[in-house]
């Protein structure tokens, strides 16, 4: 019998028993794919990781230190590994843009205190107390309030009493950029939190931030490596079109290293939907935040982190219902309306809910893909599980298919070749495809294995006698959303 060794020359006299090992019968299924997640943000001059270099994120300590205390990058950290401790994690850290301009906003305090309490502030969703005494002057007020905010270097501000107005508490974002606007400020935040009695304030939301870093920077130095899953903190439409353009190619058959990317929009109902309609990528996923405490870079973060987890698992399985954690979701009276987030599903935007307890909860997480290229309506990538479900598939494929045949020669069907010989035909490589697709039915990925046997496609081609051609057509498993019922009750 003719067999096809791999290392064992056939010219050999000098006796001796030669043994030699192959392993293309040695694994059984598909190895799981080691998912990473890859978080792109800002540092601080005070940050020890070079701008610019891929680099692996072990602990929340570890981002502080490589970024900046306060930094934007420690942030989402912070909220990523809060809600997933497992996932490996890499970093690029990017400095600000030289003609950005820094976000700010300030805090005027009026009126006459008439009983001593606590001031409750929230900066980006972190509280900051206050002891106020009675009759406290307001620029002493203002003073405290100062200390208070720049003795908390975790915070992604600082403050500073304002030259003209003594009772008035300015406040600046730690970095530049379109994201410091993100920074919500507030005072009280609870229901059963009250500013002490007599006490006025008046807040003046973080605006003025401009000019983000180029997120083709970071770009250009993810090389061929892996990243399943890119957390974007950036939503303008220069620095998305970039990665979304980035993130195709990847996509293509040719690189085959797909990721999904994460992204948040803060806004009311109205401006969420109008930026939603701007964008089409079946790649990108954006959470609409609402006028939410915590900084949609943190959302982001937050929601990546369970997304990775989940979809590792199982990538067909739905997202809804997964809490995200260290995340404030808006104020009720800011909560949108279940009408308000079934349009916003039409408009490319993820949608969450809040839990009795006031924990945020991922609804329907779905990426940005509206329209086909004829600008006709199409929901074939509505869902974040349909690509990465094919992303799946097409890996397990790849290792299928390299892993059994690696080093073989290819013959038509009905060849009579040696059990031995490291032959495949179109037919064996059929009968693998159909063992892979039962492989994905039993995990849940897939359905109707009749029409897939009928409608698989394998032959060789025509004109490259080295190549064999494939038309698979796997019926996704879908995801139970809706549960509808007409009760015709009888009386």
């Amino acid at each position: 019998m003719p067999i096809s060794f791999d290392s064992i020359p056939s010219q050999l006299r000098v006796p001796l028993a030669y043994v030699e090992f192959n392993n293309e019968r040695a694994v059984s299924g598909t190895p799981g794919i080691m998912h990473k997640i890859l978080v792109i943000g800002q540092r601080l001059a005070a940050g020890e990781q070079a701008a610019e270099v891929p680099f692996r994120v072990n602990s929340p300590g570890h981002a502080e230190a490589a970024a900046g205390r306060g930094s934007m990058f420690s942030h989402m950290i912070n909220a990523l590994k809060l809600n997933n401790r497992f996932t490996e994690t890499w970093g690029i850290l990017l400095d600000d843009d030289v003609a950005g301009v820094a976000a700010a906003g300030n805090i005027l305090f009026g009126g006459a205190v008439t009983a001593a309490g606590t001031l409750n502030l929230y900066i980006a969703g972190n509280r900051v107390r206050v002891a106020i005494a009675a009759a406290q002057t307001l620029s002493s007020i203002a003073t405290a309030v100062v200390a208070a905010i720049n003795a908390d270097t975790s915070l992604p501000v600082t403050a500073a009493v304002n030259g003209g107005v003594p009772e008035q508490v300015d406040i600046t974002a730690r970095w530049k950029g379109e994201t410091g606007n993100g920074i919500d400020l507030r005072v009280n935040y609870y229901q059963d939190e009250k500013t002490p009695t007599g006490l006025t304030t008046t807040v003046t939301a973080m605006t003025g931030g401009t000019g983000n870093p180029d997120i083709a920077d970071a770009v250009a130095v993810l090389g061929d490596e892996w990243w399943n899953h890119i957390v974007m903190p950036y939503t303008d439409s220069a620095n998305l079109t970039a990665l979304e353009t980035e993130l195709t190619d990847r996509w293509g058959p040719t690189r085959q290293i797909d990721g999904i990317a994460y992204a948040a929009y803060r806004g009311t109902q109205a401006a969420t939907q109008t930026f939603g309609d701007g964008r089409n990528s079946l790649l990108v996923t954006c959470m609409g935040t609402g006028i939410s405490p915590t900084p949609p870079y943190v959302w982001a973060a937050a929601v990546a982190a369970e997304a990775a987890h989940s979809l590792a698992i199982d990538p067909a399985r739905p997202l809804q219902t997964l809490v995200l954690d260290g995340v404030l979701p808006p104020a009720i009276e800011d909560r949108w309306t279940m009408e308000e987030r079934n349009l916003l599903l039409y408009d490319g935007i993820a949608t969450h809910t809040v839990d009795s307890g006031g924990r945020v909860l991922i609804e329907r997480l779905i990426t940005m893909y509206q329209e086909n290229a004829y600008g006709v309506a199409d929901p074939s990538y509505l869902d974040v599980n349909t690509p990465a479900t094919l992303s799946y598939l097409r890996y397990s494929t790849r290792a299928r298919i390299t892993q059994k045949f690696p080093r073989h020669k290819l013959a038509d069907d009905g060849t009579n070749y040696g059990a031995g010989q490291k032959i495949v035909t179109p037919k064996v490589i059929r009968n693998e495809l159909i063992a892979l697709f039962k492989e994905w039915e039993l995990a849940g990925l897939v359905e109707n294995i009749d029409q897939y046997k009928a409608d698989l496609v394998v032959e060789r081609d025509v004109n490259d006698r080295n190549r064999v051609n494939v038309l698979a057509p796997p019926d996704l498993v879908n995801q139970f959303r809706v549960f509808a019922e007409q009760m015709q009750f009888i009386v």
